[in-house]
């Protein structure tokens, strides 16, 4: 039986969930990006909501534009240290080298397939580690692994040659 929090809860989700994921909509680059910044609203608030107030629009959005906003930060970090990778890579290898096709094919990965390629190879954690990090079953992240593998060499250019000891770089 849930308590009369939860119900409350579950009201104002049910009520302004839509309106909190358009506005995060509006705001990022992928409908996926903005459904878990609008989830993750709906935890803030229930990890602060303390007494018998109901929390307002208004504030579901303010928590919404705070989690955009860290969201932008992320992702231009992100991007600043794929950008800094690859700078490197061209200063230590020349324009030309392997090494830089093959920070161009991880710059092009989705963020998951990189972050397990980067867990395989430049923290060099084998599957169990892999599945720990990433809270999935060894099977899980051996396909997901594989997966990734795969769309990397989609994105490296014929003739290259994507050996592990490359993605180091």
């Amino acid at each position: 039986m849930l308590s009369e929090r939860e119900l409350a809860f579950i009201a104002i989700h049910k009520d302004s969930y839509p309106s909190v994921y358009k506005f995060v909509c509006r705001r990022v680059e992928s409908a996926h990006v903005a459904e878990e910044i609008a989830a993750d609203v709906f935890r803030v608030v229930w990890q602060k909501w303390v007494d018998d107030s109901r929390p307002d629009l208004a504030y579901l959005l303010t928590i919404a534009r705070n989690l955009v906003g860290n969201a932008y930060r992320s992702r231009d970090r992100r991007q600043a240290l794929q950008e800094k990778l690859r700078t490197t890579a061209v200063q230590r290898f020349g324009d030309d080298s392997e090494n830089v096709a093959v920070q161009e094919a991880m710059e092009r990965l989705r963020e998951k397939d990189r972050d397990i390629l980067q867990l395989a190879y430049w923290d060099d954690l084998g599957i169990s580690d892999i599945a720990a990090v990433l809270q999935c079953s060894e099977s899980a992240a051996k396909v997901r692994l594989h997966r990734a593998r795969a769309a990397f060499r989609k994105h490296m250019p014929a003739g290259a040659d994507p050996t592990t000891e490359k993605m180091g770089v």
